[in-house]
């Protein structure tokens, strides 16, 4: 990964997660990754493994055009290359291992936009795992991205993250939530991203560890 909120996001993940293969949803604390919550979003499993947007930040909605909240995560992608994106996100809980996608964005107006995109497993309980949290990010600069929407996202690349810190056996499964912030700042991430996408909206009028794989190549 190369851009910083993908790091961010990653090492965050990575904490939180402990000796786990994947973190409880309950551990995300908004306050922690509030700098970055606008690219953020949740994808939330089905049970055709066709996942969906639980939630979303607003840097994310606004790149669409739209609140995307309860859509499809096929949506975002040009129609002929739906399958793989959606594959790589049902395999990343199914399979528990994170990803990384690179794609380009276009406007109806011809211009476009590397993105980067992060995809980590999250588990709703301690046996399931049928969520997960990704980022959008620009991989330069586009001024433009703030007067054009995006049409679609066109499929690139992606890889799997299998580099991952070895734990402690002996180490607790997950922290303790109470230990990450004070507990007057403990509010679920979803409550969070729901008022900040709420304002947002009402203002504007109302790690390398496999080679990068190209859109033939087989995923999960």
């Amino acid at each position: 990964m190369y851009q910083k909120t993908s790091a961010e996001i990653f090492t965050y993940w990575e904490q939180i997660r402990g000796n786990a293969d994947a973190p409880l949803r309950s551990l995300i604390q908004p306050s922690a990754v509030s700098h970055i919550l606008p690219e953020l979003f949740i994808l939330e499993n089905t049970a055709d493994s066709n996942p969906r947007f639980r939630l979303a930040g607003t840097t994310v909605c606004n790149l669409m055009g739209r609140e995307i909240r309860g859509e499809d995560f096929a949506v975002l992608w040009a129609g002929s290359q739906q399958e793989d994106p959606v594959r790589i996100a049902a395999g990343v809980m199914k399979h528990v291992v994170p990803a990384v996608i690179r794609a380009t964005g276009y406007c109806i107006s011809g211009r476009s936009v590397a993105f980067e995109m992060m995809l980590m497993p999250l588990r709703s309980s301690g046996d399931i795992c049928d969520r997960l949290l990704g980022c959008l990010t620009p991989a330069a600069p586009a001024p433009w991205l703030g007067n054009e929407c995006l049409e679609f996202l066109a499929f690139d690349c992606s890889r799997l993250l299998y580099d991952r810190p070895v734990r402690l056996l002996d180490s607790p499964p997950h922290p303790d939530p109470t230990d990450l912030l004070p507990p007057q700042e403990n509010i679920r991430l979803g409550e969070w991203m729901r008022r900040k996408l709420n304002l947002a909206m009402g203002g504007r009028g109302a790690l390398e560890s496999e080679p990068l794989r190209d859109k033939t190549g087989r995923h999960f």
